[in-house]
């Protein structure tokens, strides 16, 4: 196209204005044009030493080390202050895991999970997830809000906000969920029920399993480092944090729980889950109730 001659001018269009009206850089243009050896830099200044020699002084360096398990980003320190090798630091990582020496005290054990199942119940009562989040407060500092969620509709079935997040305040929300779905807090009230909670100190602690077995609740850990098989608690304080946390300035735990509990009985009476035909969570629970005095 450049050496094309311009109807009105009667001069070739060049390639400068063609590039500029594509948007195509001349260096690329450039390169195209010569085809270079395999191996060889496309720009920049040109490599003082190929792979194979840079493959050598990796290896060569590894050897020399006191140290094991160590990263490509200590190796190539050494290699360009020790003996002046100048090479990209991403060129010598390429080298590196081409040849399988990067450390392998840094790559993930086991086999990676899948995930292929699902958290979600098809009935109520089954399973509840719970989880805490710390939000900051001007007067209070940072404060908790630990919350109960339903994982059949996700309906919020109990929440606390509390300053200290302790082993008992982690126990408020599942106490609120059972006093409002079963009628009482009393032994075994929620035989058959899970409760699918993480690794946090407040719920590995023996007072938390125990007050769930007095319930009769059996405990469904997440899995470690997996924070989405606590998928449906996670789910619903991003929720709650996108609408009444996030850009929002709180003065105490007070101001903050009352902010949560009309955002709570707002999203049970009006959030549209669409498992359930988009249905709230108020609507779900009460056509289950329906369903079970017919």
């Amino acid at each position: 196209m450049s050496a094309e001659v311009s109807a009105a001018t009667g001069r070739r269009y060049g390639i400068q204005r063609v590039c500029r009206v594509w948007r195509v850089p001349r260096s690329t243009v450039y390169a195209k044009r010569q085809p270079r050896a395999l191996g060889t830099p496309t720009r920049g200044r040109q490599g003082t030493i190929d792979d194979d020699q840079l493959l050598e002084a990796i290896r060569q360096d590894l050897v020399e080390s006191p140290f094991v398990g160590e990263g490509h980003r200590k190796v190539w320190a050494r290699l360009r202050v020790q003996r002046e090798v100048r090479v990209s630091r991403k060129r010598l990582l390429r080298v590196m895991r081409e040849n399988q020496l990067l450390s392998p005290h840094r790559v993930p054990k086991g086999e990676p999970s899948l995930h292929d199942g699902r958290i979600t119940t098809d009935a109520p009562n089954v399973m509840w997830g719970t989880d805490g989040a710390r939000v900051a407060t001007v007067e209070d500092g940072y404060s908790w809000i630990f919350v109960a969620v339903e994982h059949w509709s996700t309906e919020c079935v109990g929440f606390h906000v509390c300053k200290e997040g302790t082993r008992y305040a982690a126990l408020e929300p599942v106490a609120m969920g059972l006093q409002r779905i079963f009628g009482s807090t009393h032994v075994d009230v929620a035989r058959g029920l899970a409760v699918r909670h993480d690794h946090g100190t407040q719920y590995v602690s023996h007072h938390f399993q125990r007050q769930l077995r007095f319930w009769g609740i059996a405990p469904s850990y997440a899995f470690v480092g997996e924070p989405q098989t606590n998928g449906v608690a996670e789910r619903f304080i991003r929720t709650m944090k996108e609408q009444v946390i996030h850009g929002r300035i709180y003065r105490n735990v007070e101001e903050l729980r009352r902010a949560v509990a009309a955002f709570v009985e707002r999203y049970n009476a009006h959030w549209l889950v669409e498992k359930l035909g988009f249905i709230s969570p108020n609507q779900a629970r009460q056509a289950s109730q329906l369903r079970l005095a017919a």
